[in-house]
């Protein structure tokens, strides 16, 4: 019996995935749950389970390759899994290279009822309601483009943030619009190689995004080579530059004093770790500070919509995680409800699932303010891009001894740079001074019970 594999959807909001990598080739057995590939979508990173055992059978979309939901990406033979496995696994072996057929994004392998509902529901969107994000629309609305005459390439006519970004490439004019199902307007890019592309490198390496119909291998060219961008990072790339063209940045830094908190962390953490079984970071006290500001201050616990300014009542705050293949930002939900402990547990569970690609669409939405940490690789501080849609994200740097003076003393003290992005069009100076004031009150007089 044959069992096909779809593309899952991982969110009410996400109408598409990209394949990274298939962990398993035609002719393999898996179990049922079994880790059978990789997606990356515009949320999140996952990895996607058989839905039966038995024997892969056919791969019909390849690495690389973006999809709608829904979208048959294999096939399993669920019956004689045994039996299947082991004869015909090395003639399954050349077409797993087959599936180049499938790069065609027009005619994607989705079921046979996909592409006839894509295509009706594209031409009747106009004319009867607009699919967009929230974002897009957002983005639309402040570049003053019609969205109704934007032909959305994404599911079901769906107009997706690529489209938009290739519409304000292309001045505004609404009629621009990729032919290529999910290509940015930098995938355009894949004639870098000429020699004109190599005194920009950095390093002796050049990076380009990934089309669909280019390979994701590296490329050499004498002196340099050229590396397609993952899915995941062509994904960070477009929300940066988003973050830069629609926020206007402004940075604030202040120094605070951290000695009380690392003596009491000093001699708290073995204690801590026995009784709650979790290791005791220095995140937990930054985190529980900035709740602190941004409950004096609920400016920075915004977002913007249009002129509108929206005060969010939860705290939710999002924290940076770096992974070996990109940058995730999971989210502290209600953060002003939890202690030290219920907060660092919340931490560790999301930044361990984050890098088992375990998170969920909706554990990486809906924060209201973001931290970033540099400090733990040793940046003495940093000025980060805000997260949107937030209004500011606190960059936090090394914690250090450092000689400071104290009543015309010098004394040594355990300090720490902290710096403060904020959008101005929402916050003014006076009040991201004020909040990073209040971050470093609560933490130079720290008062919390940790056990």
């Amino acid at each position: 019996m044959a069992v096909d594999i779809v593309m899952p959807q991982m969110g009410e909001s996400i109408f598409e995935g990209t394949i990274t990598k298939w962990l398993k080739k035609p002719g393999d057995k898996v179990e049922r749950d079994e880790p059978l590939f990789e997606i990356s979508t515009d949320k999140v990173d996952a990895e996607i389970p058989s839905p039966s055992a038995g024997v892969l059978k056919e791969i019909k979309v390849g690495e690389g390759q973006t999809v709608p939901i829904q979208t048959i990406v294999g096939v399993i033979d669920a019956a004689g899994s045994t039996a299947a496995s082991s004869a015909p696994a090395p003639a399954k072996t050349p077409p797993a290279a087959a599936p180049a057929p499938a790069i065609s994004r027009p005619a994607a392998p989705a079921p046979a009822a996909a592409p006839p509902a894509a295509a009706s529901s594209s031409s009747s969107s106009t004319s009867e309601r607009i699919h967009s994000s929230p974002l897009v629309r957002r983005m639309a609305k402040e570049r003053g483009i019609d969205l109704s005459a934007i032909q959305g390439t994404g599911a079901g006519g769906r107009i997706s943030k690529q489209d938009i970004e290739a519409v304000i490439a292309a001045g505004g004019a609404p009629a621009a619009t990729p032919p290529a199902y999910s290509a940015p307007a930098v995938v355009s890019r894949p004639a870098l190689p000429p020699p004109a592309a190599a005194p920009g490198v950095s390093g002796g390496q050049a990076h380009v995004a990934l089309e669909t119909a280019v390979p994701r291998e590296k490329m050499y060219f004498g002196s340099y080579e050229v590396q397609p961008m993952s899915p995941m990072r062509q994904r960070i790339a477009e929300h940066m530059v988003a973050s830069k063209r629609v926020s206007a940045h402004v940075y604030s830094v202040d120094e605070i004093d951290m000695t009380k908190v690392a003596a009491l962390r000093a001699k708290s953490k073995d204690e801590f770790e026995k009784r709650y079984e979790t290791k005791l970071t220095f995140m937990p006290f930054f985190v529980k500070a900035a709740v602190a500001g941004l409950r004096a201050y609920p400016s920075l616990n915004a977002s913007l919509d249009g002129t509108n300014v929206i005060l969010h009542k939860e705290i939710n705050v999002g924290i940076a995680v770096a992974l070996d293949w990109g940058l995730l930002v999971p989210v502290v939900k209600n953060a002003d409800e939890k202690n030290i402990l219920g907060i660092q547990r919340n931490m560790n569970d999301l930044a361990e699932r984050a890098r088992s690609k375990k998170l969920k669409p909706e554990e990486v939405q809906e924060s209201t303010f973001s931290i970033t940490n540099p400090g733990v690789f040793g940046g003495l501080f940093g000025l980060p891009v805000i997260s949107q849609p937030n209004v500011g994200i606190l960059g936090l740097g090394a914690i250090e001894k450092r000689p400071v003076v104290i009543n015309d003393s010098i004394a040594i003290r355990s300090m720490c740079y902290v710096t403060l992005s904020y959008d101005h069009r929402v916050v003014d100076g006076a009040i991201a001074h004020q909040f990073l004031h209040k971050v470093k009150e609560t933490l130079e007089n720290w008062n919390e019970p940790i056990l």
